[in-house]
């Protein structure tokens, strides 16, 4: 009866975790990439790039398609390797950039991500500098500024400047690296015969929410850096909470900007002065975030100049970490929400992108790191299997306590730790390369989805993105049937073998004595099996490959030792 009603809980909580998996992983797990293919009549088919979004209704409503909003103002272009675009002559506004590296979908004609967009168009996300003060004509939006260039590229910057008549000479030298960095250097030159006080600030206006959803564990929307902390702590809800008075800061050092899973727009102050930063909606449901400098006095004959920077680009970890170091930006990187995991997760990440530059596949270097981490485990494998092995050994003994105190659980229980402590076993040490490799596994998943790096990665055959989800689905016969499956039940080629591999794995392991044990490990791979459907590809290809080799590893280790086979039967 105790073995049924067991039975019967285990039927209840694998149920439970099956079908509420997708609820859990919603709340405190990221999701994986979208799919960057289908599989149609049994073959891989790269998704169709994103439609340009038709206009919403109500007041957020765009007012104008994105061609007309920049043929609006006068334009600056703006060349990179790695950006294009321009900046609007109107207003001083960097609103139009193209990430040429990155594109929407694998398709190689799909269009490149744009990260900035002129107001009144969807997804608008732009910049702008300047000057606010009393009792002076001062540039705003309308403002037409005269260019020294005819266009923006690294090593060649370029100077804007207004001149307000009356006796103020506004002016922003701008510059761009070879990367995602802009530098800015406001000034402002007095002529006339009166001082004026004035305040530099400098902001980043997006419209709506961030498309990448915020999560337990990985951070989206506003972020930033004060005074050394990271402000994961500020989203969009915050926001809105704040009303109009919005969230102010005061820091000396950091930045603060807008984040995406992959994509970051940032101001960096003067890291060495202290400046007012604030975070705020300003008006249908278009968030703004903000620093003002220090206000200063320019006399007659002076001029006031300030520097500062400004991020547009892709969150690559080798360009933050050299963008913080060399122009000493404070905690930069962690515009990547590595989280606890850090000390984990960056190893892992070194390693896979060196082993990814050296093999060129991506697939392969996650294939060499399961062996690399399975080869530094071996010891305690070997350990694991001395534990097996020892388990193994007295199951004789033990099935003997198990009918001489069949009625009797307290004394039974007894009696079995007294013959774990005599033949000096541990029924626990065989969960130990389990439990080490929970962090190293969670680790790798987030820093497939986390790290732009490893978007769009390939493997071979029908895996055209390992940050993705399998998409050969076997529920609809890998396409030939025209529909969808269930999110949980879109059971994939990779977490088929995952499940049949551990199955195997748990064969070879000594079958446990209690019944209620061996139903739990009959049933456990075939859980996990959905449980890992929606994972990434690259996370589901890691675990199986780990399988693959402990099925080895276990095989070769009785073929040394193969008394150990016969020792429940002595």
């Amino acid at each position: 009866m105790d073995d049924k009603r067991n039975l019967v809980i285990f039927a209840i909580l694998a149920a439970l975790v099956l079908f509420g998996w997708p609820m859990i992983t919603q709340r405190f797990f990221p999701t994986a990439n979208p799919p960057a293919t289908q599989m149609v009549d049994g073959k891989s088919v790269p998704l169709p790039s994103p439609s340009v979004a038709a206009p919403a209704t109500g007041p957020a409503a765009p007012a104008r398609p994105l061609a007309a909003a920049i043929a609006d103002s006068p334009r600056l272009p703006v060349r990179t390797p790695r950006l294009q675009g321009s900046i609007a002559l109107r207003g001083a506004r960097i609103d139009d950039l193209l990430l040429t590296n990155y594109r929407e979908t694998i398709k190689k004609d799909s269009p490149a991500i744009r990260l900035l967009a002129p107001a009144g168009t969807a997804d608008a996300r732009l910049a702008g500098f300047g000057w606010t003060g009393k009792g002076v004509a001062l540039p705003d939006g309308a403002t037409l500024w005269t260019a020294d260039a005819t266009e923006l590229v690294p090593g060649k910057p370029v100077t804007l400047s207004w001149n307000n008549g009356q006796g103020l000479v506004f002016t922003i030298h701008l510059a761009v690296d070879d990367k995602y960095m802009f530098t800015i250097d406001q000034a402002i030159a007095n002529h006339g015969t009166d001082a004026v006080a004035v305040q530099p600030y400098g902001y980043v206006s997006q419209q709506g929410v961030s498309k990448d959803p915020s999560s337990w564990t990985i951070h989206t929307g506003p972020t930033a850096v004060f005074d050394g902390i990271a402000k994961y702590g500020i989203n969009f809800s915050t926001i809105d909470e704040a009303g109009a008075a919005g969230l102010n800061f005061t820091t000396t050092g950091g930045w603060l900007g807008f984040n995406d899973k992959y994509w970051l727009t940032a101001l960096v102050p003067d890291q060495s002065q202290r400046v007012d930063a604030k975070f705020h909606d300003i008006g249908g449901g278009h968030y703004q975030a903000l620093y003002g400098a220090s206000t200063a006095v320019v006399r007659p004959g002076a001029t006031l100049s300030t520097a500062s920077h400004f991020f547009a680009g892709a969150k690559e970890v080798s360009v933050l970490q050299g963008y913080e170091n060399g122009l000493k930006i404070a905690q930069f990187d962690r515009a990547i929400d590595w989280g606890w995991f850090a000390p984990i997760e960056r190893p892992i990440f070194w390693v896979l992108d060196w082993l990814f530059k050296f093999t060129g596949n991506f697939g392969v270097a996650i294939i060499l790191l399961t062996v690399l981490v399975r080869g530094m485990m071996f010891p305690i494998a070997q350990r694991q299997f001395a534990s097996m092995a020892g388990m193994r050994a007295v199951q004789p003994k033990m099935k003997a306590l198990q009918e001489r105190y069949k009625d009797d659980k307290p004394k039974l229980q007894e009696e079995m730790m007294k013959l774990y402590k005599q033949e000096k076993v541990n029924p626990l040490a065989g969960c130990l390369p389990l439990v080490l490799q929970i962090p190293i596994f969670y680790a790798l998943y987030k820093v497939l989805l986390l790290t732009i790096e490893m978007r769009h990665q390939p493997f071979a055959l029908w895996i055209k993105d390992l940050s993705a989800p399998d998409p050969a689905t076997v529920i609809n016969l890998f396409g030939y049937l025209n529909f969808t499956p269930p999110h949980f039940l879109a059971l994939g080629i990779l977490p088929i073998l995952l499940g049949i591999t551990m199955y195997l794995q748990f064969k070879l392991n000594p079958a446990p004595m209690d019944e209620m044990q061996k139903q739990v490990f009959s049933l456990m791979p075939w859980v996990f099996m959905f449980i890992m459907a929606p994972f990434a590809a690259g996370l589901q290809l890691y675990w199986t490959v780990s399988n693959i080799l402990t099925i080895a590893q276990q095989k070769w280790l009785y073929s040394k030792h193969p008394a150990l086979r016969e020792a429940p039967a002595k």
